[in-house]
């Protein structure tokens, strides 16, 4: 057996005599040399994952072995392989809406039992450094509402990979013309269609805009910060009040001072505009800084800034990025735990943060290492506190509702629909999914 950190600070001699005689077991002794498999998105975060995994090899002798996927083909692989007796995947990541559909399902082992395990679970792994809102929103179900925290919740997963809402800005641009960065939103509609008047061609905010779920999620991106909800606590949606008309207004009023074609952007066009200098804004995730700051990639390089999402009548970022846990059938469970535990420790989020990942604790974001080698962290962290897990509705129906949303948005954004009664629209048609699927029953 290794003999432990414990023994090694007793000295040399002692150390020895400790190894020969009351051998101390580390934490991994019992699952050295066991083989996990886990089911991992490709994508940014968990690109860098993948240069770290073999540190906690190193360090505990578990292999991981990765089965790397699209994350659609990834959500259909982990559909199948959650329903069996047995699994293959001892460890995935998911989004949050996923969350809903697999604790529904019994699919997600509840987590407490392996915090509460002394064996297991590390002292020193200090949850309270992890990122309130996204352990509200990607770990949380069966409390308020049925997805967030509360009295009634319980803990399936950790977030692992977390983005939320940034502005992004030319700060050429914004020198040039001696141009304030813009703390409200009052200021950000000024300044977006203020930019294409002293930059001729160059559109003010890169936004999604694209018919479905981007147009829907661009919206929802304003609606939090402007003092909006989709429903209330009641399940009422009330998507089409003062809030939800000044947040269409808001992104109809962007697309229509952004670059040419803005009303058909999907994520890729947005991000695209921007990283071709086409745009002098861009208000989105976090996950981009990597692609604003890769010269093959990008054509702004080293001239963006970052600053905090507006704020309306409070600060409500988003919450996005993905959480990772342990399915219900797998085979590994207490080691899959070490690797979960381990990748999204102090030392694990260091290491990821540094290989070009998505931290998810505030003590990796305001890192000096970390902080020297990517300056925006600080930003980004000071952004994450603001990050609002309630921004949209994590409900089973949801897909149907955004769907429409979206759609309804797009005829906004392309064809002059009248923002009040497009939203009244949603309003009734969603009142309608919510009585069919059960939400007003006791009321």
């Amino acid at each position: 057996m290794k003999v432990t950190k414990i023994a090694r600070s007793l000295g040399v001699t002692a150390a020895f005599a400790l190894s020969a005689t009351t051998a101390l077991a580390g934490p991994y002794d019992d699952y050295a040399g066991t083989t996990l498999i886990v089911n991992f998105p490709a994508h940014p975060h968990y690109d860098a994952v993948m240069k770290i995994l073999p540190e906690f090899t190193k360090e505990t002798g578990i292999e991981v072995e990765v089965d790397q996927l699209p994350y659609l083909k990834m959500r259909e692989r982990q559909t199948l392989e959650l329903s069996q007796d047995e699994g293959e995947y001892d460890l995935i990541a998911y989004v949050v809406f996923s969350k809903a559909d697999y604790v529904y399902a019994d699919q997600l082992e509840n987590l407490a039992k392996y915090f509460m395990n002394p064996k297991l679970a590390d002292p020193a792994y200090d949850a309270d450094d992890l990122i309130d809102g996204y352990v509200y929103n990607i770990g949380f179900a069966g409390g308020n509402k049925g997805y967030l925290e509360g009295k009634t919740g319980s803990l399936f997963g950790i977030p692992y990979g977390s983005e939320t809402s940034i502005l992004g800005y030319r700060k050429d641009i914004f020198e040039k013309h001696g141009l304030e960065v813009p703390k409200t939103y009052d200021e950000l509609l000024e300044l977006a269609c203020k930019i294409p008047e002293l930059e001729p061609g160059m559109g003010g905010v890169a936004s999604r805009a694209a018919s479905g779920h981007h147009a829907s999620h661009a919206f929802l991106l304003h609606l939090a910060p402007l003092g909006g909800r989709v429903f209330d606590d009641a399940w009422n949606p009330i998507v089409n009040n003062e809030a939800g008309v000044q947040a269409a207004n808001a992104l109809k009023t962007l697309v229509d001072c952004g670059p040419e074609g803005a009303a058909s952007f999907g994520f890729g066009e947005a991000l695209g505009s921007f990283l071709n200098g086409d745009t002098a804004m861009f208000l989105d995730t976090t996950v981009v800084a990597g692609q604003i700051d890769d010269p093959k990639k990008s054509q702004v390089v080293g001239k963006v800034g970052w600053a905090m999402h507006p704020e309306g009548v409070r600060r409500g970022s988003q919450t996005g990025g993905f959480g990772i846990g342990i399915p219900a059938n797998a085979l590994n469970k207490e080691a899959a735990f070490l690797l979960m535990q381990w990748l999204t420790s102090r030392e694990g989020d260091k290491l990821v943060a540094l290989a070009g990942g998505n931290p998810s604790r505030f003590s990796t974001h305001d890192d000096a290492d970390v902080n020297a080698k990517f300056p925006h962290m600080a930003t980004f962290g000071e952004a994450l506190k603001y990050a609002d897990p309630d921004w949209r509705p994590i409900i089973p129906v949801w897909g149907k509702i955004n769907a429409d949303l979206g759609t309804t948005l797009s005829k906004v954004l392309t064809e002059d629909l009248d923002i009040q009664e497009a939203l009244d629209g949603v309003a009734e048609r969603t009142r309608a999914v919510m009585e069919e699927a059960g939400y007003y029953t006791w009321q």
